[in-house]
């Protein structure tokens, strides 16, 4: 079979490439690592003790930093994962020592619409079965963790309701008097379930639990996993476990993970988790996929520790923010980079002429229905116009004082007028621009990209902050709306400026980082609005703390911590072909 992405659907390609992949023993010679800092799952999927190899080399530089980011994302998709792969593949074609490090995919979009995130074409994170289906079994860890926590909380209200102050005594329990209508936190499950978002619990008599609301938010949104992206190592894990906050009590304190006494227990279930994973490129270069939280309800960013471990090992270290500039980067750069001390030396941003035509004016295409014609017919004055997207994000990434490269990611329906458009108007923003064929050429067809890449980190940065955590919290959210998303200012919620204000006075939390929780699909809070809009307005409908992934979470508009499942889902393709045990049909 040849490799060809315009013939044969992505899972066909990886099921091909697989045939010729490097053993997890043949990648790890190929990093410098020990016999005992490889804990192979199988033979082409391994944990890597992070630890001893960190321990090992301590005293090593770190190696150059690229952060690929996108436009703001459009139903059509930007490639921003099979760019980053292309990009990993093109800086090896060029002779680089070079690492990928990238998210776990959560099961909810693997399953519904959006797929495993894995890059496509002939730029992909290979065994596709095991990094789309579960791989090392982290997020189940994280379930099992962040569901003990709402086991040791449920209990005890139960408890609580049960039993006097006596009674508790006698069990070696204090009464923590939880407020039932302040509960924070809610149950998890890694897909899309939608019908789970609100339900009622406890029924039955006084000993089958505490009858209230409660509800389901998709696994990815857990604050467990922000901290798995953000821990250093087991000690800050295991601090960080005990600050969750689960709760407030009837006088309004909080309740936490350490007051329940459970934060050793979870803890206990992510230690291995806490190991990052190896697998490959297509081409057989070495990438990292640890941790998985949603960018638009979460952090979204990979994990420290992989990025620490790659930084060691590699020359150039290719990691990806999950969405567009707007929030991924924004991430990357106000809180990833500063709780892990690393300093970028690029930024990439994707885009493609197809997605540009959307943003200017192009019907907004439904997922599951046939494009519309216009689509594959020039017209630049669409791309131009939305170009506007792309240039405002440009100025995002300057601002952080770090060099962009603008990734043209190249269709086959792409004209030249309509690729020149988009490379005049970034050029004059002050972006290098590249165009690149990873999806259908592999590394051959990103090494344009890879040479832009290299000129970038060989330019010295002025990398700088947004802001300061002593800045206080609504300044902070009002500079993340103005600077970044282009918005005129901020509105409040009743309960938001009331939460917003209780979290500034107190010296703890007023120090945390900022969040943001927005839709993915446009600088503003309504997912209509496409292109870069002028004068609105940012609502904040509420806004929660994530004391210990070190971060206040401020929601903007309506979006959903459990995303709901659409009528075409991906679950509908995929089988196992029963003769090999081979899974068919993901993407």
């Amino acid at each position: 079979m040849s490799l060809d992405p315009t013939k044969f659907a992505d899972w066909q390609i990886a099921e091909e490439a697989e045939k010729g992949m490097k053993t997890v023993y043949e990648l790890a010679d190929k990093l410098g690592l020990a016999k005992e800092e490889l804990l192979p799952h199988g033979h082409y999927v391994a944990k890597i003790d992070y630890k001893k190899i960190l321990t090992r080399y301590e005293g090593k530089p770190d190696g150059k930093f690229v952060d690929v980011t996108a436009i703001t994302p459009t139903p059509l998709g930007e490639g921003k994962s099979t760019t980053t792969i292309g990009l990993v593949q093109g800086l090896g074609k060029r002779g680089k020592n070079v690492i990928g490090t990238i998210r776990q995919p959560s099961g909810g979009p693997t399953m519904n619409i959006k797929g495993s995130a894995a890059g496509g074409g002939l730029s992909q994170c290979i065994p596709l079965t095991p990094f789309s289906l579960g791989l090392t079994g982290d997020i189940n860890a994280i379930m099992n963790a962040h569901n003990l926590a709402m086991v040791a909380l449920t209990s005890r209200m139960q408890h609580e309701f049960n039993y006097d102050d006596a009674t508790l005594a006698k069990k070696n329990l204090k009464r923590l008097n939880i407020d039932p209508h302040r509960v924070e936190m809610k149950w998890i499950m890694d897909f899309c379930a939608q019908s789970l978002r609100h339900i009622v619990m406890g029924l039955g008599g006084k000993m089958d639990g505490f009858m209230m609301e409660s509800g389901f938010a998709i696994a990815v949104s857990s604050e467990i996993m922000a901290i798995l992206s953000v821990a250093k190592d087991l000690k800050d894990m295991r601090e960080r476990m005990g600050k969750i906050v689960v709760a407030y009590d009837k006088s309004g304190k909080p309740v936490t993970t350490a007051d329940l006494e459970v934060d050793g227990a979870m803890t206990a279930w992510m230690v291995e988790a806490l190991n990052p994973n190896l697998m490959q490129t297509m081409e057989g270069q070495p990438v990292f996929v640890h941790a998985g939280p949603f960018a638009n309800i979460a952090i979204g960013q990979s994990s420290i520790v992989a990025d620490r471990i790659a930084l060691k090992l590699g020359d150039y270290v290719v990691t990806e923010s999950g969405f567009g500039a707007d929030i991924g980067f924004e991430k990357f750069w106000n809180l990833k980079c500063r709780f892990s001390g690393s300093k970028p030396n690029a930024a990439v941003l994707v885009a493609t002429v197809r997605a540009l035509k959307c943003h200017g004016g192009a019907p907004v295409p439904v997922p599951g229905h046939p494009l519309d014609p216009c689509y594959k017919e020039e017209n630049v004055g669409w791309v131009e116009k939305g170009t506007e997207n792309l240039v405002h994000l440009i100025n995002v990434v300057k601002k952080a004082g770090i060099n962009p490269v603008v990734c043209i990611n190249a269709f086959y329906t792409d004209t030249e007028a309509e690729i020149n458009a988009v490379r005049r108007l970034a050029e004059r923003a002050g972006a290098r621009v590249a165009l690149s064929k990873h999806w259908l050429k592999g590394g051959d067809g990103a090494v344009e990209l890879a040479d832009a890449v290299i000129d970038a980190c060989n330019e010295p940065n002025d990398f700088k902050f947004l802001y300061e955590l002593s800045t206080p919290l609504r300044t902070r959210i009002e500079l993340i709306a103005e600077q970044v998303y282009g918005a005129d200012g901020v509105d409040y919620s009743p309960d938001a400026l009331a939460k917003v204000k209780a979290m500034e006075a107190d010296p703890e939390t007023s120090k945390l980082g900022t969040c943001m929780v927005k839709t993915h699909l446009s600088l503003t809070d309504n997912p209509n609005i496409k292109g870069a809009p002028k004068n609105w307005r940012l609502s904040i409908r509420d806004i929660l703390t994530f004391k210990g992934a070190g971060f206040v979470v401020p929601i903007a508009g309506n979006i959903k911590l459990m995303p709901g499942t659409c009528s075409d889902p991906a679950y509908r393709r995929v089988d196992v072909d029963v003769e090999t045990g081979k899974v068919k049909g993901l993407f």
